[in-house]
């Protein structure tokens, strides 16, 4: 017999929660006697028993987790009860390298808990487990339980029911309805060994050895294999992740892009975690078939066009190694043909991550504008303005800030004043059409929606004779906000708060553009951090001031990024009406791939001004 040392876990905090709300009666210790997994598991995602001793619990060991923080097996009762809604697995948390092995036949004693990955602040929904557990080994080399094979078919086309506003939103309390929402489906097998066969890849591998698979083929598909992510009512339920039981350093996990197959059977238990939410952890995983997947090539803009083009290059810094920026700039000139503009989003300063002062960026640029032109792109020049140190966000002594390159032969750069981090460029009536106070500036840095977050970049162009104002972002990224996984539904999306501020003044400074000329031609175009169906989008769109020019692809094609298995959209490019001749291409180069040298793709818009 073994025992494992306690669990730190949110039970206090969780179980508090609970009873305030109703949601939880607790249990004395007659309740715990003779307790099968079902009874601990209860029907609703909290147990019944949380917080309780429990004895002799029997089961078969379906999985090991012997790497990682959260050491532990799943076993499940061979003998289930017939209500649809309790789960017959359950995670037992050993803290070390677990004793038992796959078919064990064994009983565990210990304490019922709610571990909720990422602590409750998080707003996850929690795993009920067992702690300070004693496991008793019965028997080896038993057949598992049958796999609950997870279809289509069996999951539900609703998402998870709504939260009350009696507790907070929270649907912890609520019976589970597994026949008519995925996620109470999902938390009705918690624990249990699960299976998926003959599924299609809708998130490529990542350095963690995970990946996302669907059940649903023609769920919201899009013609590259990936699900599309299209309103916040379209969470797409067919959505599973995958991990391998085995360390990924022992056994290395697959390379799979979007639209591969997962041939065959995969099967393990059913675990949450914080990265995703439920995850069939793989005991036996399928085999990747490479379906093909090419990085798109976009079209090379026509003499009387200008290429305008943004791209996050993921914290690009001058400690890369040079193999990266040699990447993206083979990127930026084959796949994208060499925009006339370049709004470049997370170029960070010129030592990198190293938090010694340093704001400047020359070197980062000039890095790679060299490595652009030694893979046959043009002289690239370049503006910008340096932020004020560790006041942009970001990774901490990176001082991210966003960047112009422009080819000098197509466009020229109009120069005005002498720019700082912390003043504001205004716009000013002239003759011939408004001009900026400051080119490149800043707008409005003192607002208090830029705090700590990158502040927008301006600059006034000219393309043969026709001048046009380009205003790059990079808005407050998502972090912070829960999950669609959260217990809370639908989830706080609290960093939107600021996005939509941040949209606001963007939207104010356009607006002062062309109250000065109302058929001014500007571009917006970055990192939103946002989806075209937001709170953010509207605000900055409010008017008629801007168009969001991705709605003018079709919908299955109006994504630049891919996270959790859905392909959604948060780089934009955006337009003033009196731009109405254009073509917009998001070049898929980066988002649906295994091996990337960004996390996002780079968007294109060209366009006759």
């Amino acid at each position: 017999m073994v025992s494992s040392p306690p669990r730190t876990a949110a039970v206090p905090a969780l179980v508090a929660l609970a009873l305030a709300g109703g949601l939880l009666v607790t249990a004395g210790p007659a309740s715990a006697a003779g307790v099968r997994i079902h009874g601990i598991q209860g029907t609703t995602r909290i147990s019944p028993l949380v917080g309780s001793p429990v004895a002799d619990v029997p089961g078969i060991v379906t999985g090991v987790r012997a790497y990682g923080s959260s050491k532990g097996f799943w076993f499940q009762d061979p003998k289930p009860d017939d209500d649809p809604a309790t789960s017959e697995g359950l995670f037992v948390y050993t803290g070390s390298d677990p004793t038992v092995a796959v078919g064990d036949s064994v009983k565990v004693s210990g304490t019922v808990s709610e571990f909720v990955p990422g602590g409750a602040a998080s707003g996850e929904q929690s795993e009920t487990e067992l702690s300070s557990a004693k496991v008793a080994v019965v028997s080896s080399g038993d057949p598992l339980p049958a796999p609950v094979k997870i279809t289509a078919r069996s999951v539900p086309a609703a998402y998870a029911p709504a939260g009350t506003a009696a507790t907070g939103g929270s649907v912890n309390g609520l019976t589970l309805k597994p026949r008519q929402y995925a996620l109470d489906y999902f938390e009705s097998i918690e624990g249990m060994n699960v299976s998926v066969s003959d599924t299609r890849v809708v998130g490529a591998s990542d350095p963690y050895g995970e990946l996302w698979v669907t059940v649903k083929p023609s769920e919201d598909a899009d013609r590259r294999g990936g699900t599309v992510y299209g309103s916040y009512d379209e969470q797409n339920t067919g959505r599973v992740q995958i991990q391998q039981q085995a360390s990924t350093a022992q056994s290395p996990f697959p390379a799979a892009n979007v639209g591969d197959r997962l041939k065959g059977t995969t099967q393990g238990p059913l675990d949450f975690n914080q990265f995703g939410g439920y995850t069939i952890v793989a005991g036996r995983l399928g085999t990747v078939v490479d379906k093909g997947l090419g990085r798109e090539v976009t079209a090379k803009q026509k003499k009387d066009q200008l290429a305008v083009a943004t791209y996050n290059v993921e914290n690009l810094a001058p400690t890369d190694p040079q193999s990266k920026f040699d990447s993206l700039a083979s990127a930026v000139v084959t796949n994208l043909s060499s925009p006339d503009i370049v709004s470049l989003e997370e170029i960070q300063d010129d030592d990198g991550a190293k938090d010694d002062g340093t704001v400047s960026a020359g070197k980062t640029v000039q890095k790679f504008i060299d490595a652009i032109a030694a893979h046959g792109g043009p002289a690239y020049a370049w503006r910008s303005v340096d932020p004020e140190n560790d006041k942009d966000g970001g990774q901490p002594g990176g001082n991210i800030r966003n960047v112009f390159l422009y080819n000098p032969a197509r466009v020229s750069f109009e120069d005005r004043g002498t720019a700082d981090a912390t003043t504001g460029t205004q716009v000013v009536a002239a003759q011939g059409g408004p001009d900026l106070t400051l080119s490149p500036g800043r707008i409005d840095p003192g607002n208090a929606a830029w705090q700590d977050s990158r502040k927008p970049l301006v600059g006034e162009f000219t393309f043969r004779g026709k001048r046009v104002f380009v205003v790059s972002n990079h808005f407050v990224s998502k972090g912070g906000d829960e999950s669609l996984t959260s217990q809370h539904q639908p989830p706080t999306r609290s960093s939107e708060t600021q996005r939509q501020e941040q949209a606001k003044a963007v939207n104010s400074f356009v607006r002062d553009i062309r109250t000065a000329r109302k058929n001014a031609d500007v571009v917006v175009l970055g990192d939103l951090n946002d989806f075209q169906f937001s709170g953010t989008l509207a605000a900055l769109t409010k008017g008629g001031v801007l168009d969001d020019d991705i709605d003018t692809l079709p919908v299955p094609e109006r994504y630049s990024y891919v996270y959790n298995g859905n392909t959604q959209t948060l780089d934009h490019i955006l337009t003033t009406p009196s731009i109405t001749d254009f073509q917009y291409d998001s070049v898929h180069i980066n988002a649906e791939f295994a091996r990337q040298d960004s996390d996002h793709d780079p968007q294109v818009l060209r366009l006759r001004p």
